[in-house]
């Protein structure tokens, strides 16, 4: 599992991340989402190992109020459904 999540972050685009974020009702702004493609991009694999060390509130200051509660609870989701494949 872990090589086809590396093969895919290897070709994400920021394009994808906008899209998945559009596809869950989360319209982020120029500056979010370069934030988030830059994050995923540099962490991911710190937060595939552990999710439970990922401290979102840290982040809350990069987002508004509504898309930070929606991507926390998108995160929060994910992690429970696929921490146990990875």
């Amino acid at each position: 599992m872990y090589n086809l999540i590396k093969a895919y972050m290897g070709r994400m685009t920021i394009e994808d991340v906008n899209s998945f974020a559009i596809s869950k009702n989360i319209h982020l702004s120029l500056e979010e989402l370069n934030f988030v493609y830059d994050f995923i991009k540099k962490n991911w694999e710190q937060v595939i190992r552990n999710p439970q060390l990922l401290n979102l509130d840290r982040y809350k200051d990069r987002f508004s109020a509504e898309n930070f509660e929606k991507i926390k609870r998108l995160f929060l989701e994910y992690s429970a459904r696929y921490s146990s494949l990875i």
